[in-house]
């Protein structure tokens, strides 16, 4: 039978959560607790007989609690494989009994490590007995069992009643075990390279000269971009657990209403989040493909979605918006009326959400505010055939007025609302697919040219797509002008203003070509590409 009663279990854990029911539980089933240190303390207090593990390896804990398990009376108990002759004879002939569950999680590396502790005592939290004594079990999951989070506390309460677990569960648990001591292993190896023992690479340019990480699959979802791909969505291992709307971006959003995400959703959504994050005022983004078809920011969440939609109706149907404060009762009824896939955003007024749960199919994403969105980290990852890069986000929110260290290079100073705008559209146009020119009246896009191979038809399709609106508007570039055609485009439209990160080696012919349109030209020595 595939089933192993439970006769001996070995606690060992740091998180104490559920451990009094948990004893209570195996004690009762009739179940031998083997148990260390204060965890053996916790469950004696708790009226649960329990053996010190002192007691099984005739050994005392020492070197300040670095040495407890370790020790052959505990890993026999747990690398046995009773099925084998010979290692039974061996346990009798030692006089060493076996385990069939091992309980155990492990000291808080990570965490240690978030709150700013220094080397020394991230160093004292890297965990050496747990991670052997978890992959001693997991390793012999015909024979043992293995526990690794108090959320599975509940199964062995099961299998207790049961009478053990099968050999089906056991592969499981084994599965998730080795998973734990591989995000483990992955933040010590990290932490450890970058921070403690740079090699000269690192130490001079901050990047590590390993970068490992575990990721934890979420859902798998229907398809990916087309129909004949699969795909399925995977958090950072500290998001794994996470309840609710979790801090670490989009993929940890909670889905309070509609279908299931698509690979597509997923994708525009954090395009969507990503362009009203570097917002502090009230921000609308709606966006198709990866692109905003319009982005506005105002007093309120609905001004400012009225003012991000009237920058392209067309292809705002079908869209994904989000918005970086909550949803109000009168934002929602603005968008029940427009075809959207997904909204998302820190919360909802009831009303918000009595208005958009009437249509079943559209997705309401609840996300930590752009403020609080941990997800949103200190680098980037991208994969490419073979390898992996890496880069620190692009990030436009400068302390104090952006457009201070800006340079005028040609045409008159603007006054505060056109900068005002200027500052809008160069913080709007990072979140443009390269080549990219966004036109801005009011703190809101009026024509966005993204993703075209030149920027003159960048220039091009912003104005076709501003149409009248073009007169009297700013325009930001994402990266220079190579030369004066574009600039001199958008001032035949009526821009009056334009801010740019200069560099080319014909800048001096695009300032010539600002001057003699009479417009203003800022260039702000900062480059966002976004590809």
């Amino acid at each position: 039978m595939s089933r192993v009663p439970l006769k001996r279990a070995l606690i060992s854990v740091y998180d104490k959560t559920g451990l009094h029911q948990l004893a209570g539980t195996l004690h009762e089933a009739g179940v031998e607790i083997v148990s260390t240190g204060s965890t053996a303390a916790t469950i004696s207090a708790a009226g649960v007989p329990v053996t010190p593990v002192e007691a099984v390896t005739g050994f005392p804990e020492c070197l300040g609690g670095r040495v407890k398990t370790l020790h052959p009376a505990i890993h026999a108990g747990l690398l046995a494989d009773v099925r084998d002759p010979g290692h039974r004879r061996q346990l009798d002939d030692l006089r060493l009994a076996p385990f069939q569950l091992l309980v155990s999680n492990l000291y808080p590396f990570t965490q240690t490590v978030a709150r700013g502790s220094d080397a020394a005592e991230c160093v004292e939290q890297i965990d050496i007995g747990g991670p052997a004594m978890v992959r001693a079990a997991a390793k012999n999951h015909a024979n043992v069992a293995v526990i690794t989070s108090p959320g599975a506390y509940d199964s062995v309460a099961a299998a207790a009643a049961a009478g053990g677990f099968t050999l089906d569960e056991r592969r499981r648990l084994a599965a998730q075990a080795f998973a734990h001591t591989a995000r483990y292993e992955a933040a010590v190896a990290s932490w450890f390279a970058s921070v403690y023992a740079p090699d000269e690479t690192a130490a001079q340019t901050g990047w590590p000269d390993v970068a490992a990480a575990v990721w934890g699959r979420r859902d798998v979802l229907r398809y990916g971009e087309n129909p004949h791909q699969r795909a399925a969505l995977y958090l950072a291992a500290e998001y794994l657990a996470a309840d609710g709307a979790g801090a670490g971006g989009v993929a940890t959003a909670e889905l309070l209403h509609g279908k299931a995400m698509s690979y597509n959703n997923y994708v525009d959504a954090d395009a969507a989040w990503r362009a009203v994050g570097e917002f502090g005022e009230a921000c609308v983004a709606i966006i198709k493909h990866s692109n905003p078809c319009g982005i506005a920011v105002a007093d309120d969440v609905a001004a400012a979605h009225r003012k991000a939609h009237a920058c392209d109706p067309v292809s705002a149907f079908g869209g994904v918006i989000a918005v970086n404060r909550t949803v109000t009762a009168e934002l929602a009824d603005q968008i029940a009326g427009i075809f959207t896939e997904v909204i998302v955003a820190p919360g909802y007024e009831p009303a918000a959400l009595d208005t958009l749960m009437r249509k079943k199919n559209q997705r309401l994403l609840r996300c930590a505010s752009p403020a609080e969105d941990a997800g949103r980290g200190s680098a980037e990852w991208r994969q490419i055939g073979g390898g992996l890069l890496m880069q620190s986000p692009d990030t436009v929110s400068e302390p104090g007025d952006r457009s201070a260290g800006w340079r005028l290079a040609a045409g008159p100073a603007a006054d505060a609302a056109v900068l005002a705008d200027l500052d809008f559209a160069w913080r709007a146009c990072r979140s443009v697919k390269s080549n990219a020119i966004l036109l801005a009246s009011g703190l809101a896009s009026v024509g966005i040219g993204m993703g075209q191979v030149n920027r003159l038809d960048a220039a091009r399709l912003a104005v076709i797509r501003a149409g009248e609106r073009a007169a009297g508007s700013v325009a930001a570039s994402d990266a220079y002008f190579p030369f004066p055609d574009g600039l001199e485009l958008l001032a035949e439209a009526g821009v009056r203003a334009v801010a740019e990160p200069g560099g080319s080696v014909r800048d001096d012919e695009v300032i010539a070509a600002a001057a003699a349109a009479g417009i203003s030209l800022y260039v702000t020595g900062v480059r966002h590409f976004w590809h």
